[in-house]
């Protein structure tokens, strides 16, 4: 599985969750690996859906509803995991330990889900699908 990392969450996450799941056969790219720092979503969730089969982890929940954001990620038929409000707030070790805690279930869930699908995540590692 491809993991895309936007800018709402450290490149250094990123990096430590690709050591991780690399040796797996799986990879996180961050947004700055590919893109300038303001790109804005539009333009990098149409680039990743034309390349398909990427899964973004974004600390954005607003994308969801934001009416230009919302549309274009929902176009782009990605799956997508957004971590909800309270996540981006946490010292960069906090957030490190979480998502690392969490991850399994995360890749269990982008694995066993429908393509295009949406999840919110808590600080606590409840994930649930959007409605």
């Amino acid at each position: 599985m491809r993991f895309f990392f936007d800018n709402t969450l450290p490149p250094r996450l990123a990096e430590a969750i690709h050591a991780l799941i690399r040796p797996d056969g799986h990879r996180v790219n961050h947004l700055r690996d590919r893109f300038a720092a303001n790109t804005k979503d539009p333009e990098w969730l149409g680039t990743l859906a034309r390349e398909g089969d990427w899964i973004i982890v974004s600390g954005d929940p607003r994308i969801t509803k934001g009416r230009h954001e919302r549309a274009a990620w929902l176009e782009s038929g990605l799956t997508a995991f957004f971590l909800k409000s309270g996540w981006t707030n946490l010292p960069l070790w906090d957030q490190v330990w979480r998502l690392v805690k969490y991850w399994p279930d995360i890749a269990r869930h982008a694995a066993e889900s429908q393509k295009g699908s949406g999840f919110l995540i808590n600080v606590n590692g409840k994930i649930e699908p959007l409605g």
